[in-house]
């Protein structure tokens, strides 16, 4: 196996200890369990929203497939990596939903193997898509969404 289906492998197998069975270990106040429940229901709208504009082209590697665009709108408008940020937010939220260690460690574990997936993936991309990828990647975030500003800021004069 090379290194990108390591990386599948170990994604697949950090998701999965999100699920492992056990019984709950502390409590959870419920503005805790409504957070967490926002984040599994946000995390998966995001990573769906960002799966349907890849459609085919949707891939667990790291290199993009033949055929495949460089998508910019929609959820990648927001962030570069969608499925990602909301894979990661989802199971934090499922994790902490089931009041356990394991669960907790996984989802971080998660966190490490898409941080190291998004480095080799970007350079792919750059590598495919050069200049109009390095744009995109100077005006969108990687994982994490920046507020916007309803108003736009006013230069001074001059």
């Amino acid at each position: 196996m090379n290194r990108a289906d390591w990386l599948v492998a170990a994604q697949a197998a950090a998701l999965t200890g999100i699920v492992w069975p056990g019984r709950a270990r502390w409590a959870l106040p419920p503005v805790a369990t409504a957070a967490a429940s926002l984040l599994v229901a946000g995390g998966a709208a995001l990573a769906v929203a960002g799966v349907r504009p890849l459609g085919p082209h949707v891939t667990p590697r790291v290199a993009p497939p033949p055929g495949a665009q460089l998508v910019t709108t929609g959820a990648y408008a927001v962030t570069r990596n969608p499925i990602y940020t909301g894979l990661l937010a989802g199971s934090v939220g499922a994790a902490v939903l089931r009041r356990r260690p394991a669960p907790l460690v996984s989802a971080g574990l998660l966190g490490l193997v898409l941080a190291t997936k998004v480095r080799l993936e970007e350079r792919a991309l750059e590598g495919r898509f050069g200049s109009r990828y390095r744009a995109y990647a100077a005006r969108t975030p990687r994982l994490v969404p920046r507020r916007r500003r309803l108003v736009p800021r006013r230069r001074p004069p001059g």
